[in-house]
């Protein structure tokens, strides 16, 4: 009997552990509204907007958002409560913004020291997996490295495709800072994590 108590509790982990995260109990919760923006300029945020409208959530999409954005807000009686920044540069997108990676970094360190001076929750997500990580426009080009940088240690959250945690880069900066990270492998999924963590 104990050898058989075992293995079902064995198995009973291994299913929880194998469970996709959005059947996983998240206890991290986000409140609203929220900013969504770019640190790199990548399509990776459309992703969360389209979700995001779709579940009726607060929020404000602005790829360029700053300072004088969460100023304004606060000023208007109705500050933002959680901002979430995609990670991911794209020299293209870059271009059609006419922003450097050094200016979206410089932003971004701005964007976030203002957002803790006002208690606002910081989401680090990069939701585009191992291609949008693994697109050098030019040999040794690390731009969507340094988006991870600038804005990942510096989280509240975490938001993951677990495709784009394949080297455990993402993982290693969740226990190394412990930060919560939330991940998830399908896009349809990401609309589950996001009811999850905005849901009352």
């Amino acid at each position: 009997m104990k050898s058989l108590s075992f293995i079902l509790l064995l198995v009973l982990a291994l299913g929880f552990i194998s469970a996709p995260a959005a059947a996983q109990k998240q206890t991290v919760k986000l409140d609203q509204p929220v900013l969504l923006t770019s640190c790199g300029q990548s399509p990776g945020p459309l992703k969360i907007k389209v979700f995001f409208t779709r579940l009726n959530i607060d929020y404000v999409f602005n790829m360029q958002a700053t300072v004088a954005d969460l100023a304004a807000k606060k000023k208007e009686g109705k500050p933002y409560k959680s901002l979430i920044i995609v990670t991911g540069a794209s020299l293209k997108g870059m271009g059609a913004a006419k922003v450097s990676i050094d200016e979206e970094l410089d932003r971004i360190k701005k964007l976030i020291a203002e957002a803790k001076k006002q208690g606002i929750k910081v989401v680090g997500s990069h939701v585009e997996g191992m291609e949008r990580r693994a697109q050098g426009a030019a040999p040794g080009d690390n731009s969507d490295e340094l988006s991870i940088d600038a804005v990942c240690p510096q989280s509240d959250l975490l938001l993951v495709r677990k495709d784009g945690d394949e080297d455990k880069r993402f993982t290693a900066i969740s226990t190394g800072k412990k930060i919560p990270m939330v991940s998830f492998e399908k896009n349809m999924e990401l609309s589950d994590v996001l009811k999850n963590l905005y849901q009352k």
